[in-house]
């Protein structure tokens, strides 16, 4: 798991994202682990990867439940939440 020290590396690390990468995990210090989902418009092209991946579809349902209940941030509300205590090694 990649431990990111600043906002500058978690935007660099959101932007490697993309279909066949679409899943990562990193640890902020201060915040703990993070999940980053890239999330396709394409809703066939999901459907597909999701039939080729199961644990895909575990991945999205879990999601889905997390954010129903409220246990998720979006990435503006991430982002507004750093510091630069939460970075300090």
């Amino acid at each position: 798991m990649e431990v990111i020290h600043t906002p500058h590396e978690l935007m660099e690390r959101i932007a490697k994202l993309d279909k066949e990468h679409s899943v990562c995990q990193v640890f902020i210090p201060g915040k703990g682990q993070v999940t980053i989902v890239f999330q396709a418009n394409d809703v066939d092209a999901v459907a597909s990867e999701v039939q080729a991946d199961p644990q895909l579809g575990e991945l999205i349902h879990s999601s889905r439940n997390a954010y129903q209940r409220g246990d998720v941030m979006t990435t503006s509300e991430l982002l507004k939440s750093l510091s630069s205590k939460d970075f300090a090694q």
